[in-house]
């Protein structure tokens, strides 16, 4: 599993270490690491030419000392020093010794135009809000060139405890963490800056609990529900799909086959699209008695398509089971009968949901993707996801936020979310817990995204038909 943690945290077991080592000791782990990966990138480092952004804090330090290596491998490395008053002294001393030179930033974008590679080390994670404005012409000059872009920690400029970009960023094309990763890295928008990102190990001593964490394959094989010998449909789960209407029936026939491919032994439809469910899929329990009637289930999903059906929502939301809510069911929803509920509720909104629910603009949600689905958790007391790029599954109970990145842009397009919600409703019933079902849910449903898509567009049915390709390749 990939973890992310606070700000606070790593700067306290940074102090911890520190403590533990000689001087200086720390900043080197950190600048070998950063040289291995530039070295990398750039496949031969003789000859190359290399432009250091420096900058007064500790990130300066680590660009130098890396720049250093760099240098003495026979790199051509020069140093732009925004603050030469405040540079780290030990780094430029070492730099300079190697080979290296210090330059004004007067001189940087021609340097920055002839360059191979381009180091950010401008800010580090404790920088609020934009880049200031003598470093904005440097990010640009860097993000025209043909040089490749790494980030120090992470890319100056964005956000690395909530992740937003409030102002001019670099982009970088490697991001070059220490320690462990920080939710920025991991959080949309600033992860689009942050490119492809290393983890170098410096041998922090972390809490067991992160504030962020991503499943891996593994994560998500040890999670999938998988039948015994003795089990039949109804050990197996049954999901109940309340969704569709007369002028939406698609949003049912795709909630039911995101459903018949989550784990669970069996799904009850009810609704108005009885007809198309079962002309497409004749496995399902059709129903038009409405949720109360429909028959056992062990969990609901109510919402999409729905229209304005607010009493089915209200049905469904009475239920003592698991209930996932979306689309218009987000709409419809009572916050108060939400928050009354006994049994688990997953929300499953967009950004555009999201900021409706919260009554604040859309750009405001998919600037703070972060704190809007701890918010939103909070305030209905459910288990968030919050779809996108990168997905949130946040728990109104706390503990680290969930995030997953498997998806792909070709995810955006109708009926996607249909399917997700039948899917994750499958493994509400299969047995999941609110917060683990979320997590899968999107993890398989990006991952079904990739393969049907494979760099061209998918309609929504195409990625339901691969979740059983996604579902095979993570238990391989």
């Amino acid at each position: 599993m990939r973890t992310a943690y606070s700000v606070e945290t790593v700067r306290a077991a940074e102090r911890e270490l520190m403590a533990r080592l000689p001087d200086g000791a720390l900043m080197q782990r950190a600048a070998a690491g950063l040289a291995a990966a530039c070295a990398d990138l750039l496949g031969r480092v003789y000859g190359s030419r290399v432009v250091l952004l420096v900058g007064s804090g500790d990130n300066g330090g680590d660009a130098l000392y890396a720049g250093a290596r760099l240098a003495r491998r026979g790199a051509g490395v020069t140093a732009v020093l925004l603050a030469p008053e405040r540079a780290h002294a030990e780094g430029l001393v070492a730099l300079r010794r190697a080979g290296g030179r210090a330059v004004a930033p007067g001189a940087a974008e021609d340097l920055i135009a002839r360059a191979d590679l381009v180091v950010d080390g401008i800010v580090g994670i404790g920088g609020k809000g934009g880049l200031r404005p003598d470093a904005v012409p440097l990010a640009a000059a860097a993000e025209r060139s043909r040089a490749a872009v790494v980030a120090v920690d992470l890319p100056s400029g964005v956000d690395a405890e909530t992740g937003q970009v409030n102002g001019a960023a670099v982009r970088a094309d490697l991001t070059v963490t220490f320690g462990t990763h920080k939710p920025g890295l991991l959080v949309d928008p600033a992860r689009e800056y942050a490119g492809s990102v290393r983890l170098v190990d410096i041998g922090l001593e972390l809490p067991d609990e992160a504030d962020l964490e991503a499943l891996q394959h593994a994560d998500v094989a040890r999670l999938l529900p998988v039948p015994g010998a003795e089990s039949d449909k109804y050990r197996r789960g049954v999901v109940g799909i309340a969704a569709g209407s007369a002028r939406y029936p698609g949003a049912a026939v795709l909630a039911v086959s995101g459903a018949l491919r989550g784990g669970a032994g069996a799904v009850r439809y009810v609704g108005p699209a009885g007809d198309a469910v079962i002309a497409r899929f004749p496995e399902t329990l059709v129903s038009d008695q409405g949720p109360k009637k429909a028959g056992r289930v062990q969990a609901w999903v109510v919402g999409p398509g729905a229209g304005d059906d607010a009493v089915t929502v209200a049905e469904v939301l009475a239920a003592d089971v698991p209930v996932l809510i979306d689309a218009d069911g987000l709409r419809l929803a009572d916050v108060d009968a939400v928050r009354d509920r006994t049994a688990p509720t997953l929300m499953t909104p967009h950004a555009g949901e999201a900021a409706a629910l919260l009554g604040v603009a859309r750009e405001e949600v998919e600037g703070a993707r972060l704190s809007s689905a701890r918010e939103l958790a909070g305030r209905y007391g459910a288990t968030v996801l919050l779809k996108g790029s990168t997905t949130l599954v946040a728990d109104s109970a706390g503990g680290a936020v969930r995030v997953n990145a498997t998806g792909t842009s070709w995810l955006a397009t109708a009926g996607s979310g249909d399917v997700l919600s039948g899917l994750t409703g499958s493994l509400l019933a299969a047995g999941l817990s609110a917060r683990d079902a979320g997590s899968v849910g999107a993890y398989l449903h990006g991952l079904a995204g990739r393969l049907a898509a494979d760099g061209a567009p998918v309609g929504a049915h195409d990625v339901a038909e691969a979740v059983v390709r996604a579902w095979r390749d993570v238990r391989r």
